[in-house]
């Protein structure tokens, strides 16, 4: 039996931290869904700067991601509901909530785990497992310019 695995995220700047996260769920089964979130969704936070659809391309070309999807307009659970994974994996640091989300699942009757990956923490001086630090750091350096 497949045992199908989703992720999910914004994913503006691929950096290692995302790398990090989806390696790691996708080692946790043996298919890993992306759901990429649409930028109307993204209200959490800065709205990406990359287009939906680039998003959703680069993360499809990780070899680790055996399919990348768009979220839903209005609603986050229907490519779940599609997908039917065994496991959502959360990011160590996305602001969702674990047992928020395994109430809504189990409302829908989806039977499906809910986990968090593990923090990846910085190799080297100066890595930036961020994309709000990346954008800064670039708009840092064009201001010296």
């Amino acid at each position: 039996m497949t045992r199908r695995v989703v992720a999910q995220g914004t994913f503006d700047l691929i950096h290692p931290g995302h790398v990090h996260y989806l390696s790691e769920a996708a080692a946790m089964g043996d298919e890993l869904h992306v759901i990429v979130a649409r930028r109307e969704n993204v209200t959490h936070k800065e709205p990406p700067v990359l287009p939906d659809r680039q998003r959703r391309d680069v993360v499809d070309a990780l070899g680790v991601v055996t399919e990348a999807h768009l979220g839903h307009r209005e609603d986050i659970f229907v490519p779940i509901e599609r997908i039917d994974p065994d496991l959502i994996v959360l990011g160590h640091d996305q602001h969702h909530d674990a047992d928020g989300i395994r109430d809504a699942l189990a409302a829908r009757g989806i039977e499906c785990e809910v986990e968090r990956a593990s923090a990846r923490d910085p190799r080297y001086a100066g890595e930036l497992l961020s994309t709000g630090r990346i954008v800064e750091r670039i708009l840092d350096a064009r201001a010296d310019e």
